[in-house]
């Protein structure tokens, strides 16, 4: 996967970063957001495919993108499809603070370092290529502007960024709502981001855990069961 097209993670994380502030917007819900978010580059790019509520492996072979390709491969390891909810649902292990390094590497933000109260150490992110946050929003804009349908890559990123909140961060206030409302609607645009989309808002609405297993009934067998593993762990390289 070349570098010429931003990712969907990338995009959802340029978009949540505030440009006077230097944090994310809807810092929580954005890790969910971008764990659905891989999974929505990986279907664009081949790699898996939905399959009813779940994901499954269609094709192996690498992207060339190191944080997707880690997604994929856990993906792989799991052997059978993985329901969308559960996936997203996992535990993270820093996966926005994994993409913000990435696109520093990028040369797409800058990190700079600061004080809370004076004492705690923090960091904030600035856009470095600002025409790239431009163009990402514009493509949003437009969309609800229009009502043409979108493209794949754009509807997907309405629905992510819908499902994780932003859409009050980019659209504020009263005058902002019946923007909201068009993204909202974006959602329907492309199934796989739909899919995803829908996931992250299960997840936030508490229907991402594992049901509790029934205790069984004296004298019954207990059948050996495989544990879910956790799906959403994504390694940094």
């Amino acid at each position: 996967m070349g570098r010429s097209r931003r990712t969907i993670p990338e995009e959802l994380l340029l978009l949540a970063l505030d440009p006077t502030t230097g944090t994310t917007a809807q810092p929580q819900s954005l890790d969910l957001g971008l764990a659905g978010a891989q999974l929505v580059e990986l279907a664009l790019a081949g790699r898996i495919a939905p399959d009813g509520d779940r994901i499954a492996v269609v094709m192996a072979r690498p992207t060339g993108d190191p944080t997707l390709d880690s997604a994929l491969e856990l993906l792989r390891r799991r052997g059978s499809p993985v329901r969308a909810v559960h996936w997203i649902g996992g535990p993270r292990l820093g996966l926005r603070q994994i993409y913000l390094a990435h696109l520093e590497r990028c040369g797409m933000v800058h990190a700079v370092a600061g004080q809370m109260c004076g004492v705690l150490p923090t960091t904030r992110y600035q856009a470095t290529e600002t025409a790239i946050s431009r163009d990402i929003r514009s493509r949003l804009d437009s969309a609800i502007r229009t009502g043409v349908p979108p493209d794949p890559r754009t509807a997907a990123l309405a629905a992510l960024a819908h499902a994780v909140g932003l859409g009050k961060h980019l659209y504020p206030g009263n005058e902002g709502r019946s923007s909201r409302s068009r993204l909202r609607d974006l959602i329907r645009h492309d199934p796989m981001g739909g899919l995803v989309a829908h996931a992250v808002m299960d997840v936030q609405n508490g229907a991402g855990a594992q049901p509790r297993r029934a205790a069984p009934a004296p004298g019954s067998s207990v059948p050996m069961q495989s544990q879910h593993g956790s799906m959403a762990r994504v390694a940094a390289h």
